[in-house]
């Protein structure tokens, strides 16, 4: 790679040690994906925060980074393991860890947003700003939606970046890659948010470039299908973007017909049932919790039904008169924690849940070992609720 004078000076740990390990993280991601350079980015989301996913190594990396690294460019953070206002019942060694994680994240100046959804709570940069997200449905919309410039980054990268302000040159942050060269051809019925997250899935598992073309369906469409097909997309592989397009005969092509719908649906929908309701991976936004409220007018869950969002969305929700509508309607909110890897849904407590998410019954199969019934929100509604 080629490096400024005073990279290389940061490299040396001129400008403290914090600094350095952050270059060299970069250098050595830049020079494996052959990056010529770094390039400065205005804004970082990190992941790497849930003491669950961490553990005390990442710990321990965030204690020694936190002595002397400041944060250059905005930087926002992904969920924790639980709400910290609202403390659960677990361990205390977890709650210790997990404050003691945000507490380093904190002292470098990320803005503790607790959020996988950082697209719906601040500010959007103007098109083709060059970011860094961590979160995997952030960076794909982020990229296919939003018009932002990102790889698909890990959580030390996005930390790196957050303290640096760069990001190795490579990838889907050139323009040549951004056009894809393969497609995944549609060819059944997407309707709703849960169909939509199945054509995801399919294509990360399936699509093994960094951008992929996406033909027969609408370009305009409900933001919650706009999400969970980047969630979905993001879940699976390591594919960083879409473009909904129109076929190019120029393009390899991937069929997605009734078949292989209906075989991603049944890797992922593992239960006839579940024993509670959850949405919110990724964490709901304003817009879905509205239309949540909207169809439970009048009604109440018949099981309990958790929301996972945002603190500001929740804050905003209440402001609205929703929030407390739908707790009538038996809902429980939970802040700052995403339904994944959250130790707030465990095998001990759980045999299976009902979710609207893709994203949720790959974690929940695989990590939790908990069964998953996939529903899309009005099936839930009109199964769940009198």
């Amino acid at each position: 790679m080629q490096l400024t004078r005073g990279e290389e000076k940061a490299i040396s740990g001129e400008y403290g040690e914090a600094n350095a390990m952050a270059y060299r993280i970069l250098v050595a991601i830049g020079e494996a994906t052959e990056a010529q350079n770094l390039i400065p980015i205005q804004w970082a989301h990190i992941s790497g925060v849930n003491y669950n996913t961490i553990g005390d190594s990442g710990l321990n990396f965030l204690r020694k980074i936190s002595e002397d690294g400041r944060v250059r460019v905005k930087s926002s953070l992904n969920p924790m393991g639980f709400d910290r206002r609202n403390l659960p019942d677990l361990p205390q060694d977890f709650i210790d860890k997990q404050f003691e994680i945000t507490k380093y994240y904190e002292k470098i100046g990320v803005t503790p947003t607790f959020s996988c959804i950082p697209y719906e709570i601040l500010p959007i940069p103007e098109a083709s700003t060059q970011v860094s997200f961590a979160e995997s449905n952030a960076a794909v919309l982020a990229n296919s939606h939003l018009n932002l410039i990102t790889n698909k980054e890990s959580a030390l990268s996005a930390l790196a970046s957050a303290i640096v302000g760069k990001a190795p040159y490579s990838d889907l942050r050139i323009e040549q890659y951004r056009d894809p060269t393969a497609e995944i051809v549609n060819e059944s019925r997407i309707e709703n948010e849960l169909d939509y997250g199945l054509l995801g899935y399919f294509i990360g598992k399936t699509m093994k470039k960094s951008c992929t073309g996406l033909c027969n369906i609408p370009k305009k469409t409900d933001f919650w299908n706009i999400k969970s097909l980047s969630a979905g997309i993001g879940t699976s592989g390591s594919c960083g973007m879409f473009k909904i397009k129109e076929s190019s005969k120029n393009n390899e092509k991937i069929s997605f017909g009734d078949k292989e719908f209906n075989k991603t649906k049944d890797e992922l929908n593992t239960s006839e049932d579940g024993q509670i309701i959850t949405f919110g991976s990724p964490q709901l936004g304003l817009g879905e919790i509205g239309k949540i409220s909207t169809l439970m007018e009048g009604k109440k869950f018949t099981k309990p039904c958790k929301i996972f969002c945002p603190r500001s969305v929740f804050n905003k929700s209440e402001e609205l008169g929703i929030a407390s509508m739908l707790q009538k309607s038996g809902v429980e909110f939970i802040c700052d924690a995403c339904t994944c890897l959250t130790p707030l849904i465990n095998k001990e407590n759980y045999d299976s849940i009902v979710t609207n998410s893709v994203k949720a019954a790959y974690y929940m199969k695989t990590s939790n070992k908990i069964s998953v019934a996939l529903k899309d929100v009005k099936t839930i509604v009109k199964d769940y609720s009198n």
